[in-house]
């Protein structure tokens, strides 16, 4: 005997006609994740998968605000934005004539926008603002850091941006994660949505904390 469709409620012996209904028969559309609620799903679940590969093993009630910081310096690797060193001979250039030999990392705007959607997943996913590690107060110090030195060494000063009057749209900036070994010289904000690691790329990572 063939299943009977989930939440049919009814019976084996009911007739053919009765699962022609399409009120019924039909299950309910699901409407789709927006790009927000996406990216911070895909953003969550990268986290979790990096806190499973860390060395020593790491649960989310013992995360702390210096493991994410530790995570965000491991995201440096993917990034895309080319930050010169105080002793390249374009720190402070806005536009590079050249190329030159200084990392590429992840942008501040796409680590502040990416901790914005970890800390409000975090909340989603049952954790307690008050224990939140991605609100604590030294993640919000080592953002504030990384905005400065990438001011100075890209010569391109940072602006506050005005807050939006109440029911505007908020942007969905999302942190490249993409394996990108190129990038210019003068290197672009990296907060495209141009790919993110795969829960099995998170490598294994050993903790200094």
């Amino acid at each position: 005997m063939d299943d009977l469709p989930s939440g049919s409620g009814e019976p084996p012996g009911a007739t053919a006609t009765s699962h022609t209904g399409n009120s019924r028969s039909q299950p309910a559309a699901t409407q789709p994740l927006s790009r927000y609620e996406s990216q911070k799903r895909r953003d969550w679940n990268t986290f979790l998968q990096y806190l499973k590969n860390h060395k020593p093993p790491l649960t989310l009630s013992r995360c702390s605000g210096a493991h994410v910081i530790e995570f965000l310096k491991y995201l440096d690797q993917f990034g895309k934005t080319k930050v010169h060193v105080t002793g390249c001979a374009y720190f402070g250039h806005p536009n590079p004539p050249a190329p030159c030999a200084c990392p590429l990392k992840q942008a501040w705007g796409s680590l502040d926008a990416l901790i914005g959607r970890l800390r409000a997943a975090y909340e989603v996913n049952g954790g307690q603002p008050e224990s939140n590690p991605f609100g604590a107060r030294a993640v919000r110090i080592y953002l504030r850091e990384v905005k400065d030195s990438q001011a100075k060494a890209r010569g391109i000063p940072y602006e506050k941006k005005k807050r939006k009057r109440a029911g505007g749209s908020a942007s969905g900036a999302t942190v490249n994660t993409s394996v990108d070994g190129g990038g210019g010289s003068g290197g672009g904000e990296d907060g495209g949505t141009s790919g993110n690691i795969s829960s099995n790329e998170v490598a294994p990572v050993t903790s200094t904390v």
